[in-house]
This record gives structure tokens, C-alpha cells and sequence, in this order.
């Protein structure tokens, strides 16, 4: 058999990839054990925000699962198989190995071979589940098998302080759980500015969450005196200070790892790093003429809609005449992400701390909420936007220079993040975005008015030079 585009795996990056190579006029199969649309749809995104959104309108725990269970479904049936095949996909329902026909690259498919001009892995990850002792004498819940409660645990321990653990922390306290949440680092989201995560601790806690940092897991005791059968839910978590948690579930959010250990990567030649992910170049090519790796397998950013953009990236790159003398890239620094807590933390490009550190005459403009007026209506101050420009080569901050980071600590904070993202894209002047008309008084004002700060005061506040010991902006 043969195929223009061979995707192995069927979630966010695989469905993107086959569609891209459709749109251009290729052909395209994807092979894949199961339901197509990976972890996201079935117990990563879909679930979690069903439930946080169901949390955040006062819903009951049995509520807000049953919900999540119908949005899985319905979003499901949108990505099936024979959905793909009407937009003339092929879909094989099977594993799949890679391997090679002479210097082209191939997956074999039971007794079949399908040879390509190229393919794409996209095997997706799994959660990554730390070696705690006595861990596997309980049975602990993960983002794959949370799904399945159908009643409420009195109590939880949510190891990981993550977004996902943070997330997930936030919605079940809300649905009545209590949480205690344990992180070994000395601070939860450890990507996002300190501000933010001051903000995202006191939210936890005014929800009820016990936030321990600084707590490493030392191991899981079974509940004392349960049967087998019983202590495979209830137990105590035993921290390094000799501190015991007991809870009735364990749920493990420590992260995700790459499923690299499928599909016959090493066999085949693919190198791996020491995570397990594979490596590649920004064309996401790699280390095997004619095999691209998309989505969390690529270990660059794991989110949904990177694995999106990295899908197209690499189909691309195979069946575009362009693609082997100029590929397309992908670029970090021009992908968002959004932790959806209450209130939700948007983030794209670098932090002030990094900037400081790596982008020489970095400038901040910062705008807490309890200075933008619709915060002021809607009584939602706990939050800031702050916007970090750079100096262009020659031209330095004129026009108020080009954006190399931002976070934004708000309601809608992932949709106010949009714009500046297109912003970053394209490389457009700063002043661009203060001089788009933003209707009062939305959220988005808030960024109109922050940007202003780069070109003068904007009722008392200018752009600063970047810190890099930052400090929490008022609230």
C-alpha cells in the first residue's frame, strides 16, 4: 500500500497531520489502535475543563461527570473513523512499526506495508507515574482513570501541583472533595511568573485546597486495617518531613511521558533523549531521513493545540515541494497556553525573570486588575496583565518595540491572550496592539492599556526595565 502521508497515532497531532496533507492535495492514513482524538478528547482537555466549567456553575460532583462523559461523546463522534475516511483519510485500526522499504520510510501493519514520502509520529504520551514506594499496593487514580469515579471521595491527595494537578485540585474542591494538594518543588506552576503563582495559591486555598510545596512523597501506606480489596483506594501518603496525609483516593498528576516506547522507534534508528522524547530539529524532522515526529512524542510544549500546530508543521514539510528547501518551523516562543484555574493564567513567550536574564533591554508594562474597570464590574481584581517588550535589531523600541512575553492573571485570561499572540506571530510592533480600538469595557481594554505604558503614563504607570528578582504585582 502506498500513501503520500504514513501518521502513526490518531489523537491532536496525528488528525491535524492527515488533514494538513489533505488540504494540500496528499494522501494521507492514519494508523492507530482504538478511538482517534488521543488523551486530549478522552481524558485530557475535554474532561478536565467539562468539569471545571461544571465545578465553576455550582454543580454537583455526579453532574459534572455525567457532563463530561456527553462532551467526550459528542466531541468524539467528530473525529471518528468514518468521519476522516468521508474527508478521504484512511484510517487503519491497528499497530503500527516503523520501519523502512529501501531509503523510504514505511509502517508495517500486520502482513502489510505502507510506504510513504513520509511519516509522522504521533504517538501521543501517557501519565508518568513516579516510583513511590507502596504506591502500587493502592489503586491510584490518574488523568485516565479519574473519569471513571462515579461518586464523590470524601477526601483526596492530588500528587503534582502542575496545572493539571492544580486544575483538577480547584474543580473537585468545588465539587465538594477535600484536596490536599502535595508538590515536591517549592512552589506550584513552576513555569509561570511568581505573581501569578501567589495568586493561583491564595484561589486554592480560599476554595478549600490544602496547597503542601516543598513536600516530597517518601511513600503510600495502605489504609490500616482494610482487606486487600478495600485499601486499594484508602491510604496515607507519608512525606520526607514525616508528615501523613490520609485520604480515600491518591490521584497521581506528576506529569505526562512520551510513548516512545511504541511503534519500534529505536529499532528503526530514532534517537531519543534521556526523557524518552523524541529528538528533532525545528522542522521537527528526525533523526531518520523522512520521519517527523508531532505532538507530546516531539517533547517540546504538551498541549493540545501545539500538537495541532506541530501535525501541520510536519505534513507539511513532507508533501510541500518548499518543505525540504525551506521547512516550515516550529517556534515556542509563538505558542500560548492557558492553566484554567479560577482565575485562569495565560501565558506565552518568556517570563519577566527570563527576560531579565536573556533579552538584553527587556521593558515590562504591567496592569494589576484592581486598575482595569471591568475587573472593577465584575468584582474580579485578584489578577494583573503584564506585557514584556524587547528591542528590534536598529530600530530598538520604536513603535514600542516587539513582545517576547506576557501572562495574564484573569477571568478570560486565555481569550485576552489571542491578540498578543497574533501579535507575536507576526512580529508586529507593539504599538500596533495600543493602537487597535479595544470596545470598552472589555477584559481585552485591559491590554490596550497596559501596551499604552510602553509610549507614555498611563494613569501613573510606564514601562520599567525588566527584573530579574521580580516582585508580586498589587492585586
Amino acid at each position: 500500500m502506498e500513501t503520500d502521508v504514513a501518521i502513526l497515532g490518531g489523537g491532536a497531532a496525528g488528525l491535524s497531520a492527515a488533514r494538513e496533507a489533505r488540504r494540500q492535495g496528499a494522501t494521507a492514513t492514519i494508523v492507530n489502535r482504538g478511538p482517534l482524538g488521543g488523551d486530549c478528547t478522552f481524558t485530557g482537555c475535554v474532561p478536565s475543563k467539562t468539569v471545571i466549567e461544571a465545578a465553576k456553575a455550582g454543580l454537583g460532583f455526579t453532574e459534572a461527570f455525567t457532563r463530561a462523559r456527553s462532551v467526550v461523546a459528542h466531541i468524539a463522534a467528530t473525529e471518528s473513523a468514518d468521519r476522516l475516511r468521508e474527508e478521504g483519510i484512511e484510517v487503519i485500526d491497528d499497530e503500527g512499526t516503523l520501519t523502512a522499504v529501501g531509503r523510504a520510510p514505511a509502517l508495517q501493519v500486520g502482513t502489510r506495508t505502507i510506504t510513504a514520502a513520509g511519516v509522522v509520529l504521533a504517538l501521543g504520551s501517557r501519565p508518568f507515574v513516579p516510583p513511590i514506594p507502596g504506591l502500587d499496593r493502592v489503586r491510584f487514580l490518574t488523568t485516565d482513570s479519574l473519569w471513571e469515579l462515579d461518586r464523590a471521595p470524601a477526601t483526596m491527595v492530588v500528587i503534582g501541583g502542575g496545572p493539571i494537578g492544580v486544575e483538577l485540585s480547584q474543580a473537585l474542591a468545588r465539587l465538594g472533595v477535600g484536596v490536599t494538594l502535595v508538590e515536591m518543588a517549592p512552589s506550584i506552576l513552576t513555569r509561570e511568573e511568581s505573581a501569578a503563582v501567589d495568586l493561583a495559591t491564595r484561589a486554592l486555598e480560599g476554595d478549600g485546597v490544602t496547597v503542601l510545596t516543598g513536600a516530597s512523597v517518601s511513600q503510600v501506606e495502605p489504609a490500616a486495617g482494610e482487606t486487600a480489596a478495600a485499601a486499594a483506594s484508602a491510604a496515607t501518603v507519608v512525606l520526607a518531613d514525616g508528615r501523613r496525609v490520609v485520604a480515600d483516593r491518591i490521584l497521581v498528576a506528576a506529569g505526562r511521558q512520551p510513548n516512545s516506547h511504541r511503534g519500534g522507534l529505536a529499532e528503526a534508528g530514532v534517537a531519543l533523549d534521556e526523557r524518552g522524547s523524541v529528538t528533532n530539529r525545528d522542522s521537527l524532522q528526525t533523526s531518520v531521513s523522512g520521519v517527523y515526529v508531532a505532538g507530546d512524542l516531539a517533547g517540546r510544549l504538551q498541549f493540545t493545540h501545539a500538537a495541532d500546530h506541530m501535525g501541520r508543521i510536519a505534513a507539511a514539510n513532507i508533501v510541500s515541494r518548499f518543505g525540504r528547501i525551506r521547512p516550515q518551523r516550529f517556534v515556542a516562543g509563538h505558542v500560548p497556553w492557558v492553566t484554567f484555574t479560577d482565575p485562569e493564567i495565560a501565558r506565552i513567550g518568556h517570563t519577566e525573570a527570563e527576560a531579565a536574564r536573556l533579552v538584553p533591554g527587556a521593558q515590562v508594562a504591567e496592569l494589576p486588575l484592581a486598575e482595569h474597570d471591568r475587573a472593577l464590574a465584575a468584582d474580579a481584581i485578584d489578577g494583573f496583565i503584564k506585557i514584556i517588550a524587547a528591542p528590534r535589531p536598529v530600530l530598538g523600541m520604536t513603535g514600542g518595540g516587539r513582545i517576547v512575553g506576557a501572562t495574564i492573571v484573569s477571568e478570560r485570561a486565555g481569550e485576552m491572550m489571542a491578540e498578543i499572540a497574533l501579535a507575536v506571530r507576526l512580529g508586529a510592533f507593539t504599538g500596533r496592539l495600543a493602537q487597535s480600538v479595544h470596545a470598552y469595557p472589555t477584559w481585552s481594554y485591559g491590554v490596550a492599556k497596559a501596551v499604552g505604558q510602553f509610549f507614555t503614563t498611563i494613569e501613573g504607570r510606564t514601562a520599567r526595565p525588566a527584573r530579574e528578582e521580580t516582585v508580586a504585582v498589587p492585586g
